[in-house]
């Protein structure tokens, strides 16, 4: 579930807490809207976490490369 489905849990979950006058038998309907927003922000949190962990940029390490040059000679003639 990305941000998006976060945010759209949060909604639905305000909406039936704080907008509605429903009555059903057996589902309380302001419980179920306050379980929606907290998993909701849950999964807001973990996914800032995630990403924010992605976004951390590690300094390339500094290597220095040292060319040589070699020369094959063979039988004496330097070609």
């Amino acid at each position: 579930m990305g941000l998006g489905g976060c945010i759209i849990l949060i909604a639905v979950g305000a909406i039936l807490t704080f907008a509605t006058d429903w009555d059903m038998q057996g589902v309380n309907l302001d419980l179920v809207g306050v379980i929606l927003m907290i998993v909701g922000l849950i999964g807001v949190t973990t996914f800032s976490s995630i990403a924010r962990r992605r976004r951390v940029m590690v300094p390339p390490a500094s290597t220095t490369v040292v060319e040589t040059e070699r020369h094959h000679h063979r039988d004496g003639y330097g070609a």
